[in-house]
């Protein structure tokens, strides 16, 4: 069996991981109340045995009004003790743990925050929909500070490195992007306004961290719509992490709120969204104006390569990460062989969690997930899922033939 970078060691700030695969921070909607249940704890402890390096928990608020959904995670002192059971199980399979923290800005209604939801710009969020309030400045200040109090509490957790997600829209991402940041004060307008709130977090971060946490960053290299970030400019973002001390660039893209399928790929299965939701006017939503909420982009084969070469190039010193629609571990290779530093993984993990595992054995392993994308569609109500573990009877016929109809694609 030819050799591969794959399986071996890689160090990331003051942590080195076993090979060069990341579990993503893909959401998994299993934290009724906001606190970690055995359902994320069982799937987090499989992926870990599963083979990986590092298995990271997603999305985890920094504050309570940074939650977009009821099973979303709200990093608090009080689940640390489960989250440290979790780690615990992790590290025991020879696994690193990262959790992912951030805050949704304005991807969230008052019913689920607590408040009016608050972004770099007051404004409308259509698919709440709600009002949505801008940022005073010394909310700002105290928001970059809940980011350092988390990072210690990830630290109480057991947790071996954080993952500050800036990008797909979140709060970080609505600073830096001129599609939702309209301020007209040192927080809004150029490029080096629009990234000093970015700038205050991650000075925060870094402090917090110290010389025990590894820090990733999740950026976007597009926000994929016009009028969004492009890459000239998240070049500058990319480069200005790097100086502010991050130790790794996991480069993805898209906006959750605009874009959504720049993200993931493939098509929104919209019938199967509709169909786990329990608000009878969102279901109605969806039916009418889906296809034009959520557009579909082609799936294709490790989709952002392209774009993230381009950041391999113009950062030939930074560690990063790269990730988007790797199901091969023909495909990882070439991408390793690129010069990336590592890999993430989402949806193939959640399809296979022992795939790692699987591609040490095969050089020729396939993952078997088809992205039809069932696993997205059905998280924003319930857990995530890959159908393909589900029985037929607990799928009613019509997803089925719209799961059949998306993969034919």
């Amino acid at each position: 069996m030819k050799e591969s970078k794959l399986f071996t060691p890689i160090t990331i700030g003051p942590l080195t991981l076993r090979n060069r695969v990341i579990r993503s921070a893909a959401f998994e909607s299993m934290c009724p109340g906001n606190a970690p249940s055995k359902m994320l704890f069982d799937y987090h402890q499989s992926v870990a045995a599963g083979g990986v390096g590092m298995t990271t928990v997603a999305y985890a608020s920094v504050t309570q009004s940074g939650l977009s959904f009821e099973r979303q995670l709200w990093l608090r002192p009080q689940i640390v003790p489960a989250l440290k059971e979790l780690t615990d199980a992790i590290h025991a399979e020879g696994v690193a743990a990262s959790i992912q923290i951030g805050h949704c800005g304005n991807m969230s209604h008052k019913s689920i925050c607590g408040i009016t939801p608050i972004s770099a710009s007051t404004g409308i969020n259509i698919y709440s929909p709600t009002w949505v309030r801008g940022m005073k400045k010394e909310e700002i200040i105290e928001m970059a500070t809940a980011y350092a109090n988390a990072v210690h509490l990830a630290r109480k957790a057991g947790f071996d490195a954080v993952e500050i997600h800036a990008g797909h829209g979140y709060l970080i991402s609505q600073f830096l992007s001129p599609y939702t940041n309209k301020r007209k004060d040192e927080y809004g307008g150029s490029l080096e306004n629009r990234m000093r709130f970015m700038e205050e977090v991650m000075k925060e971060v870094i402090k917090a961290a110290a010389d025990d946490i590894a820090v990733l960053v999740k950026m976007n290299m597009r926000d994929g719509f016009k009028g969004g970030m492009e890459i000239d400019e998240s070049l500058m973002v990319a480069k200005r992490l790097i100086e502010l001390g991050a130790h790794a660039l996991v480069l993805s893209g898209g906006f959750v709120s605009k874009a959504p399928m720049y993200v993931m790929r493939g098509a929104m299965p919209l019938r199967t969204l509709a169909h786990y939701m329990n608000c009878w006017w969102l279901k109605l939503g969806v039916k009418i104006a889906g296809k034009m909420m959520i557009p579909s982009v082609a799936f294709e084969e490790a989709y952002f390569l392209e774009d993230a070469l381009k950041f391999r190039t113009a950062l030939p010193q930074a560690q990063l990460v790269y990730v988007g629609g790797l199901i091969s571990r023909e495909k990882i290779d070439e991408v390793l062989n690129d010069g990336f530093d590592a890999i993430q993984m989402g949806r193939a993990l959640l399809n296979e969690p022992a795939f790692v595992n699987r591609m040490k054995k095969e050089e020729n392993a396939r993952n078997a997930c088809k992205h039809s994308n069932y696993c997205i569609a059905r998280m924003y109500s319930i857990e995530m899922a890959c159908h393909q573990h589900l029985s037929d009877p607990l799928l009613p016929k019509p997803i089925i033939k719209e799961i059949d109809t998306l993969e034919k694609q």
